[in-house]
């Protein structure tokens, strides 16, 4: 009815949000309908916006016509305790949870926030595998300059970008020696110095394409299509414990190892704060760091002679020795 009016009106009609007309006003199915429209939401990532809605469609499916101003603290520490054997995936709910309440209290939905102060697993991971020097070799040993798999490589590495970003870039981004990123996740804009060995492996491409990296078919590759494509590069070198984000992680790594302040880290691969440069730089190789370091455990210069001061110990016990024979 309220379509219809609007169209006598001639005023646009009301948005229709998919099964708004099936989802009770108060319930935890309402709430998520309403998070979907919220700006917190729309303003997210598409990725981010795909993962979100995979963990809270299956929330809905199990828990959307309970009323949210009934949910309780025990309620939700049951819903999340039942995951332990998923805990990572555990701790992602919480957090969707999390913001469900808050959006919740703002709504008017409830009155309390029974999120507070509630935690999720410990979990202990260091995430995706850092590519090692050797890992790398490997791999290039196994797909030379010319193929597909190489280019795949050399962008994420010698940029430090995510795969969504490197299945973006092509000739039009690249700039008086640089290529300009804006990065899918984050918006950030970047221009990157393009890598002697990044340069190399770019001289021989065409100049017609809309991208550098185009599958067999000769189309833009996809996000989950290029991931797809890039796990069977690893598994035919031999790198079945390693992935195209780890490329990333090792072009932190390397970026560390050759002194680059968190600054300039950043300034590369896009991280906003210290906290996520320093997840990513932790993996630098301890000899190579130590390397850098090492001499400054030499002798201190105090003004006194270590090995004087130790001559003059001896000399002492020798008297004192002498004494007590007399």
């Amino acid at each position: 009815m309220a379509e219809y009016q609007a169209c006598l009106d001639k005023k646009a009609a009301p948005k229709i949000e998919p099964g708004a007309r099936r989802t009770k006003p108060g319930t935890i199915g309402d709430l998520i309908a309403r998070y979907y429209r919220s700006p917190e939401f729309l303003g997210l990532a598409d990725s981010t916006k795909r993962n979100y809605r995979r963990q809270l469609d299956g929330f809905k499916a199990d828990h959307g016509d309970k009323r949210v101003a009934m949910l309780e603290r025990q309620h939700i520490r049951a819903i999340i305790g039942a995951m332990d054997a998923t805990p990572e995936a555990a701790n992602g709910l919480l957090d969707r949870i999390k913001t469900l309440m808050a959006m919740a209290l703002d709504e008017g939905m409830r009155r309390d926030n029974p999120t507070i102060g509630l935690r999720g697993f410990k979990v202990r991971t260091e995430g995706h595998h850092t590519w090692s020097e050797g890992e790398i070799a490997a791999f290039e040993k196994r797909h030379p300059i010319g193929t597909r798999a190489r280019l795949a490589m050399a962008l994420m590495l010698y940029t430090g970008q995510r795969r969504s970003d490197a299945i973006t870039m092509g000739w039009q981004h690249v700039v008086e020696g640089r290529i300009r990123v804006r990065q899918q996740k984050t918006g950030a804009v970047l221009e990157i110095p393009i890598h002697e060995d990044l340069a190399a492996v770019l001289a021989s491409l065409p100049r017609d394409n809309l991208t550098f990296l185009m599958t067999e078919q000769g189309r833009p590759f996809t996000a989950a299509g290029f991931g797809n494509a890039f796990r069977a590069y690893c598994d035919e070198a031999g790198l079945k414990h390693c992935s195209a984000h780890g490329l990333r992680k090792a072009a932190a790594r390397r970026l560390a190892e050759a002194g680059s302040s968190n600054q300039q880290i950043k300034a590369v691969t896009g991280h906003r704060t210290e906290a996520e440069v320093s997840r990513y730089t932790k993996a630098a190789e301890q000899r190579t760091l130590a390397d850098q370091v090492v001499q400054h455990l030499g002798r201190r210069k105090t003004g006194t002679n270590l090995a004087n001061t130790a001559e003059a110990v001896s000399q002492n016990e020798e008297k004192d020795d002498e004494k007590s024979i007399d």
